[in-house]
């Protein structure tokens, strides 16, 4: 079901034009208060989702049962006043219970819309579901469109996905292809909170075992500044030597002996964006080699394929990430 829409919003809401990189900080240090009121200690977190969602890209989270990845993306709408829908991926969804189906009324077909037609999809636990419908997602975030008996239907704008995957239960479940994977802008890793977040997680209050403080969740901003905010965050400036050291960064990828397939030429394209929206959210109208550096492990990482005696080692992509970054020289 859709989340209520949200009336009230926060003071001083940024507007849906004339964005800055100014105001792109404002909103993130805002954000990450609206947020922290539902899901404490996640601030950076909260920094991939809106990365994501001002460069037009899908967010991959994994993490074991129990750390509020639906919770974060359920606050993230909220605080956006955009539509949320949940699928819960099964291995008995088909294609059609994602993006719609048509139905009979009064002796014509009509399209009935699947629960893709919204905003923010959260795709729970998407490697649940068997190749088929894995791929009718993969038309939807590539295209923003979905295909139903021949005729394309166009998605909302803002569209972006936030899928689930649990890393450490592997029996029923498919396994993302590499093609897939290569789709989504970011991974973010949530693991487990440390004793002092844990503590103040308890200190929330609570109706039973739900998060009675969700409805607090004030609107920051509507769902139209994410289009407003492209034009900001592609507005940055990135030199000749920013741009030679995210192609050093991806190639090093490939030739790390770690690796049996390194990151893709897309992944160079997702890594300067969000190299560009991470300048933009600490207020700066240019991209520093330190803005590609943080974000190399969540734009790379899950691109990578380790060979099995590296794996045997409990290497992981993110140290082939950290290999890669050491290989290029920084600019100066």
């Amino acid at each position: 079901m859709p989340e209520p829409r949200r009336r009230r919003r926060a003071a001083g809401t940024t507007g849906a034009t004339g964005v800055t990189p100014a105001q792109l900080a404002e909103l993130r240090s805002r954000l990450r208060d609206e947020v922290a009121k539902v899901v404490v200690g996640q601030s950076d977190a909260v920094d991939r989702l809106l990365g994501a969602a001002l460069v037009g890209g899908h967010v991959l989270l994994q993490g074991v049962p129990g750390v509020a990845k639906t919770l974060l993306a359920r606050a993230f709408a909220l605080a956006f006043d955009i539509d949320f829908r949940r699928a819960q991926f099964t291995p008995d969804m088909l294609p059609s219970d994602l993006t719609g189906t048509s139905v009979l009324r009064a002796g014509e077909l009509v399209f009935r819309p699947g629960p893709v037609f919204t905003n923010l999809l959260l795709a729970d636990e998407i490697n649940r579901t068997p190749p088929k419908t894995q791929a009718a997602l993969l038309e939807a975030m590539q295209e923003r469109q979905v295909s139903v008996d021949g005729i394309t239907h166009a998605l909302p704008d803002p569209f972006f996905v936030v899928a689930t995957q649990n890393p450490v239960e592997y029996e029923g479940t498919y396994p993302l292809p590499e093609a897939q994977l290569d789709r989504f802008h970011v991974r973010v890793q949530i693991g487990y909170p440390e004793p002092e977040v844990e503590s103040e997680m308890l200190r929330l209050a609570h109706l039973g075992v739900e998060v009675a403080t969700l409805e607090e969740v004030e609107v920051v901003a509507h769902g139209a500044l994410l289009r407003a905010a492209r034009v900001a965050v592609e507005a940055v400036q990135a030199t000749d030597e920013i741009l030679d050291y995210v192609t050093g960064v991806v190639q090093a990828t490939r030739r790390l002996p770690s690796a049996s397939l390194g990151a893709s030429p897309r992944a160079a394209v997702h890594l300067l964006a969000a190299a560009k929206a991470q300048a933009a959210l600490a207020g700066r109208g240019y991209v520093t080699p330190d803005d590609v550096a943080v974000m190399s492990g969540p734009v790379l990482a899950h691109r990578l394929q380790l060979r099995p005696e590296a794996e045997f080692e409990r290497y992981s992509t993110e140290d082939a990430v950290e290999a890669a970054l050491a290989d290029v020289p920084v600019p100066r």
